[in-house]
């Protein structure tokens, strides 16, 4: 295999790919994290979740090939208009990224997972990957988030930025923004963008973030991605479900 066992699909020459495998490929953004982390941040954690959820698939895949490609790294990220740095190619064009780079890397794989990292991809995913499913693509996609985090920059992505990238890290324990449940602030999001409910582009609090905790949310995202394509549910838009629960004995 590629790199003497690399999952990386960009390490790999032609002859290392092998017949259907699986790909995973993280799709992130190029968006503002606050003045605390970088622009790369959804990327950079969906590249990571993807890559250890391939590394993980791949020791007891049978001897399925397992890649994790190079990382779709623009979005529709449009809510965050109005900061320095931001590159959003919208709904769109996003689409039409994802179907073509899926239709090709469908020509010689198995199976693709589109592993997310923005929420503001999601309309994009959903319609790519129905129009995929419906060409007869074996096509999902799913989320790499952590259930009860908080919504943009806070606490959970910064202690994963810790853990991931700490290099990348900025002074960050006096930079909350907007600390209400995304829910609340969702409406006033749409309508006015990021900037109008957070100047600093923070919802949520940093503070008292850590490597450990950052480490803890990256195994549980990379568990629940394994999980999740282990069981191969998905809903009609194509997107994984989590396993059912096991019975309790009687």
């Amino acid at each position: 295999m590629a790199g003497g066992g690399d999952v990386g699909l960009d390490a790999a020459a032609w002859p290392d790919v092998g017949d259907d495998p699986l790909v995973l490929v993280p799709v992130g953004s190029t968006e503002q994290h606050g003045p605390h982390l970088p622009l790369s941040t959804d990327t950079v954690i969906a590249e990571a979740v993807a890559r250890r959820a391939a590394e993980a698939l791949r020791a007891d895949a049978a001897g399925r090939p397992v890649f994790a490609a190079p990382a779709i790294a623009y979005g529709a990220s449009g809510e965050h208009a109005g900061f320095p740095g931001v590159i959003s190619i919208g709904h769109d064009a996003l689409r039409a990224v994802i179907v073509e780079a899926v239709r090709s890397v469908t020509d010689w794989a198995g199976r693709v997972v589109l592993v997310n990292g923005h929420g503001g991809n999601v309309p994009a995913l959903d319609a790519a990957v129905g129009l995929l499913r419906r060409e007869g693509r074996d096509t999902a996609w799913t989320g790499c988030g952590v259930p009860g985090g908080d919504a943009h920059a806070g606490f959970t992505e910064t202690s994963m930025m810790l853990h991931l990238a700490p290099h990348l890290v900025r002074p960050f324990q006096d930079v909350a923004g907007d600390t209400r449940p995304l829910a609340a602030i969702m409406p006033e999001l749409v309508a006015r963008g990021v900037r109008a409910v957070s100047p600093s582009g923070v919802l949520g609090d940093p503070a008292g973030a850590s490597a450990d905790r950052g480490r803890a949310f990256v195994e549980a995202a990379v568990a629940s991605l394994v999980g999740r394509i282990r069981g191969g549910r998905t809903d009609d838009r194509g997107r994984l479900l989590d396993a059912p629960a096991a019975r309790a004995r009687t």
